[in-house]
């Protein structure tokens, strides 16, 4: 039996219905044709319009494509935004350009996006090599542009809520973070005699703050009476990002990366000499620097008073461990041996928590198994005097 149709273009047969959206401002009824191969598709197609629009849906959502929406919504929306740091922007800019930009997503039209074609893709990068926190990640930022399409009327849901997608790749086991043992930290320790970076390291192992914090640092932060450091920014070097894409590479002090981060930390007294000495340096280097000497309020700075370059810092820290002939390990490992030094000498692990400005003591408890674990032996251990004989 043939299929009844109404309209023919192209020299195909289609059927054809109409809908009224409205009246223009002359009282000229606004007309939308709905085409499908029978009268049952076509009207099904006006069905799903028509409950779009009622759901507040955007009428151009046909003709618009996921990247280009996601480009104008990271470009014109995020880039801009006081909530968002710079860092973090560079991070969703590089998830868009590897991922986005010139891949399968970007054309789909977002009226025919289905959870199925972002899962495919998933699984496309997973078979590619690619990790499962790098598609994780990119699972974020895309639930997040999608809660903004959804706001915006191009779509009535969200393909990434629930469990409609599922992660590809095998969840490795958590590695061990590095940090200097009581020997390795005595042999740094003897070599850091005439280093420019002395107290700097001293005091990140001494107080367990991130680089970018002690970088960040100002003498209004130092209480000294008190023995405190007040944590409330950090220094980064990022690239920062025009609205055309063009990039410069800065450095930039901001906000810490979550509230937690917030802090006062408090120091041992052996490093209050630490702060002397800084305020002495700083004091010859400006003789010797004259006018050209960048005066400020920064605690760690160049020989000509200016902010510390974290590349250099970088450098520096690789030819220390390489004179110590020590095994290499990022200067954040400096930090973690802070941690792992509180954990030995059973302090409570809130209280680390608390001073390494962690979000949540399970992300403390997560990061250091390989101390806790000896910790609540040693604990257990405590107990053996009530099963003693007598």
């Amino acid at each position: 039996m043939a299929v009844k149709t109404n309209y023919k273009k192209n020299g195909t047969n289609y059927f054809r219905v109409s809908a009224v959206l409205g009246t223009d401002s002359k009282g000229k009824r606004i007309l939308k044709e709905f085409y499908g191969k029978s009268k049952s598709e076509a009207e099904e197609k006006k069905r799903e319009y028509l409950e779009g629009i009622k759901n507040g849906l955007n009428i151009d959502t046909k003709r618009v494509l996921l990247g280009e929406l996601i480009h104008t919504w990271l470009f014109e929306t995020i880039r801009v935004s006081d909530r968002i740091k710079p860092t973090t922007f560079e991070k969703y800019e590089g998830l868009y350009r590897n991922y986005v930009k010139d891949s399968p997503l970007y054309s789909i039209k977002l009226s025919e996006l289905k959870a199925l074609q972002v899962q495919r893709y998933y699984n496309g990068l997973s078979d590619l090599g690619k990790s499962r926190n790098l598609i994780e990640n990119l699972n974020k930022l895309l639930k997040q542009f999608f809660n903004y399409a959804v706001d915006e009327g191009y779509l009535s849901k969200n393909p990434c809520l629930g469990k409609k997608i599922v992660i590809p790749g095998e969840k490795k086991p958590r590695k061990e973070v590095q940090h200097f043992s009581d020997e390795e930290i005595g042999i740094l320790v003897s070599n850091l005699k005439d280093n420019r970076y002395s107290e700097l390291i001293l005091l990140s192992l001494g107080t367990g703050l991130r680089r970018g914090e002690l970088l960040a640092l100002t003498w209004e932060d130092i209480d000294l009476k008190n023995k405190i450091v007040k944590v409330n920014k950090s220094l980064a070097k990022v690239y920062i990002i025009a609205g055309d894409g063009s990039k410069e590479r800065k450095q930039i002090i901001q906000v810490p990366k979550t509230r937690g981060s917030i802090r006062e930390v408090s120091f041992p007294d052996n490093l209050t000499s630490i702060f002397k000495d800084i305020r002495i340096k700083q004091r010859r280097d400006r003789l010797k620097c004259g006018e050209s000497y960048e005066v400020s309020d920064y605690v760690f700075t160049t020989s000509s008073g200016s902010l510390i370059d974290v590349t250099n810092l970088s450098h520096a820290w690789e030819h220390l461990l390489k004179k110590c002939k020590l095994p290499h390990k990022k200067f954040h490992a400096l930090r973690h041996t802070f941690a792992t030094k509180l954990f030995e000498n059973e302090v409570a692990l809130k209280t680390v928590s608390e001073l390494l400005g962690h979000s949540s003591i399970d992300m403390t408890a997560n990061t250091y198994t390989h101390v806790i674990p000896k910790q609540k032996s040693d604990a257990v251990e405590k107990l053996n005097y009530i099963f003693a004989k007598n």
